[in-house]
């Protein structure tokens, strides 16, 4: 297997975890969609550190394939958002379901491996 079939099935699986994690639920009358990681969330701090676990297998998969520090940092710096953010009573449920994290850092990781 080549790297570039390597990089295609691990943006693969991450692209469905974030659509997972990040947008899988259709909000009713709208064209908004919450994820499996907004629901975990609205448990105070324990949904929050679960959704900061699972936004770690981003990590996970940036660190498989090598990808430098740069790029890492900037996921953890979205992951740590996402979770400060989200510690927020009321207002950090909403903003879990928009900031989106785990979409970020995938799109993110597919820019680098494109260039």
């Amino acid at each position: 297997m080549n790297t570039k079939t390597s990089h295609q099935e691990v943006l693969q699986r991450l692209e469905k975890f974030s659509r997972f994690t990040d947008s899988s639920i259709g909000v009713p009358f709208t064209n908004f969609k919450l994820g499996a990681e907004s629901l975990i969330g609205i448990l105070p701090v324990v949904g929050d550190l679960a959704g900061l676990l699972l936004s770690s297998y981003v990590l996970f998969e940036a660190q498989r394939l090598g990808v430098g520090w740069g790029i890492k940092l900037r996921i953890i710096i979205n992951m740590l958002i996402d979770f400060f953010g989200g510690l927020l009573p009321v207002i950090g449920d909403v903003f879990d379901a928009y900031f989106k994290a785990n979409t970020r850092n995938t799109r993110l990781l597919a820019r680098h491996l494109a260039q």
